[in-house]
């Protein structure tokens, strides 16, 4: 593997290799287990062009781990304020001895854009590019659902909520249908492309009819901010229609699994109590997504 751009056309081996990796570096580094030295005299560079929490720093958390050194770029205060282009930005840190770049950007495709720029050794990784991809947060969410449930293959999925402005979404229906997971999308019409269902997942807009046939649920944040007119009529129906409660939780399954990529809107998507109780799993994702990275990073700076 050379980039990690997205998910779509990975096959069930691939995907299942980078698991399989990511499963033996959950705890490494933590407490008194001892770090890895994968990256040793390897060079990350964090490229974010939009807000993140978990991703950035469990990117530069998971190349310290593995014996890396971390650069941390954002826009606010650097040479773009000037008119530095994109790739102008990239190919000057690059020619700093970068071994990896992790980047995160508005525009769909600018990772793709950076692999063919950049020079051959350095590795692009999509860290969320527009509504498009964002594969490592698939990846960890599956590797999630693995490690709870114990197989992927079989499971019924649902996503819900804003399936139009998800990158998640995409990535997970890429991963889950290639490892042979059911996929179902659930939203109101306006947030579900009408579309999706060529990628092979089943649609609905009826929360409460589906409920009760899924293993998993992931529910997606509303993206206020990628929005640009109502397309709902309020906060308070979404949560009514969508959002998980603990009234809601009685029509699921009873081992319900419940993932939330962060940050969540609590009292939206899912209220405190279910979103803290046991069926959740959302801090297992964190824990997890350091893992994924982990394991990304490793393979693909691994010498030869």
């Amino acid at each position: 593997m050379t980039h990690l751009l997205g998910l779509e056309g990975l096959s069930a081996a691939e995907l299942s290799a980078i698991l399989d990796d990511a499963g033996r570096y959950v705890g490494v580094g933590y407490g008194d287990a001892p770090k890895g030295d994968a990256l040793k005299g390897k060079v990350v560079a964090n490229l974010f062009y939009e807000p993140s929490t978990r991703t950035r720093l469990s990117f530069g958390l998971a190349a310290r781990r593995l014996g890396g050194d971390v650069v941390d770029f954002s826009p606010g205060g650097s040479s773009t304020a000037k008119g530095e282009t994109f790739i102008d930005t990239a190919k000057n840190i690059e020619a700093m001895g970068v071994d990896a770049v992790v980047v995160r950007h508005s525009s769909p495709g600018a990772p793709h854009v950076l692999a063919r720029h950049l020079k051959p050794h350095v590795r692009v990784v999509n860290a969320g590019d527009g509504p498009h991809e964002h594969p490592t947060q698939g990846l960890l969410d599956i590797l999630t659902v693995r490690r709870r449930l114990g197989r992927v293959a079989g499971l019924t999925v649902g996503l819900v909520g804003d399936i139009a402005h998800s990158r998640v979404a995409r990535s997970n229906i890429h991963g889950l249908l290639t490892l042979g997971a059911k996929v179902l999308v659930c939203g109101p019409p306006t947030l579900v492309p009408p579309d999706v269902a060529r990628l092979g997942v089943e649609v609905a807009h009826d929360l409460d009819a589906v409920l009760p046939r899924c293993d998993v649920l992931n529910l997606l944040r509303i993206q206020f901010e990628r929005q640009r007119t109502g397309l709902f009529p309020s906060v308070r129906e979404y949560q009514l229609l969508f959002g998980m409660n603990g009234e809601r939780m009685r029509l699921a399954k009873p081992d319900v699994l419940l993932l939330a990529p962060g940050p969540i809107n609590r009292g939206v998507e899912v209220t405190p109590e279910v979103a803290d109780g046991p069926n959740s799993a959302i801090l297992d994702q964190v824990a997890n997504g350091l893992a994924v990275r982990m394991a990304v990073l490793a393979r693909l700076c691994r010498p030869g």
